[in-house]
């Protein structure tokens, strides 16, 4: 029985950086995640990536997961070695994605560096007005995440694509339909924006959509301000912040959203270090309820788990 809930699969990021994206899926594919985004971080270390999509492939095996997005975060606008060994990274992302299955490539814009937001603009429609074709020839879309990277409007060294006034600038400079953002609730909470209209305004734009969370302190707002020693927000694991995800995966759905929701750990102040993956398995398995649970068809028939928890 096909199982509409997996319309939006509920699963986590891994690093493909050092080599063991597939070593890492074998160690965790059987904790019932259903998607997997291989990440590189400014880098793939000069990897074969047909090579290592292959691996990824085998290591899940005939279990229904899916890698439906790749990840390249750094900076491609800018000029240095790294940022060179970047921009390699997205076309080389681009150019193998089928190999693991996935349809997207995701990561920062770039930004040039201690600069005004829209002074990057020439240099952004430069670089992915190129990429874009390269996409559109490969049948790949490009996805933005919409992570600040403790930039603001005025500076900032990796990214652009932070605030939805920069999603209409950027999207103005490259207007093709398979060019929209990596999104997550928490990014726009770090700026007091409430998440949940996004989704309204920008569903057709969303790709792909990183399980990340935000708990925010109005106490310390209301008494330091968030300029002040004080941290006034911290990023959680899903199912430990403030979202509220029932009603972002409705909103989702409710505008055809059909892709992967993968979880991005290592932030949460709490369930990290030993805690890591027992904070992402819970975070997993809450992201699933708010999504409805297990699947049951109209004539009763049961999608899978055990009835009785029905």
């Amino acid at each position: 029985m096909s199982d509409p809930a997996k319309s939006i699969r509920i699963g986590t990021m891994i690093s493909a950086s050092g080599g063991e994206a597939a070593k890492r899926i074998g160690q965790i594919g059987h904790l019932g995640f259903e998607s997997f985004e291989p990440f590189f971080w400014q880098t793939t270390n000069g990897q074969n990536l047909a090579e290592l999509g292959k691996a990824c492939v085998g290591a899940i095996g005939d279990r229904d997961i899916k890698i439906t997005t790749l990840g390249m975060f750094g900076n491609p606008l800018e000029d240095q070695p790294m940022d060179r060994e970047t921009l390699q990274g997205w076309k080389d992302c681009i150019d193998n994605a089928h190999h693991f299955g996935a349809t997207c490539v995701a990561g920062f814009t770039g930004r040039v560096r201690g600069k005004p937001l829209t002074d990057s603009l020439p240099r952004y429609r430069e670089v992915w007005s190129e990429l874009a074709k390269r996409a559109a020839d490969k049948g790949v879309k490009i996805a933005f995440e919409n992570c600040a990277m403790d930039g603001n409007w005025q500076t900032g060294d990796w990214n652009i694509a932070h605030n939805p006034d920069a999603w209409e600038l950027i999207f103005n400079e490259t207007p093709d339909d398979h060019i929209g953002l990596e999104w997550e609730p928490c990014h726009q909470m770090v700026y007091l924006i409430d998440p949940t209209p996004q989704i309204r305004k920008w569903a057709s734009k969303i790709f792909h959509v990183h399980g990340k969370d935000a708990t925010i302190r109005w106490d310390v707002i209301r008494e330091h301000g968030i300029f002040g020693k004080h941290p006034f927000v911290h990023m959680r694991t899903p199912g430990f912040g403030d979202s509220n995800w029932v009603e972002i995966i409705s909103e989702l759905r409710r505008h055809g959203y059909k892709g992967s929701i993968d979880i991005e750990g290592w932030h949460d102040p709490v369930y990290r270090d030993a805690l890591e993956m027992t904070g992402q398995v819970r975070s997993m398995k809450y992201l699933k309820e708010c999504r409805g649970g297990d699947y049951v068809a109209e004539d009763g028939a049961y999608g899978g788990g055990d009835p009785s928890l029905l």
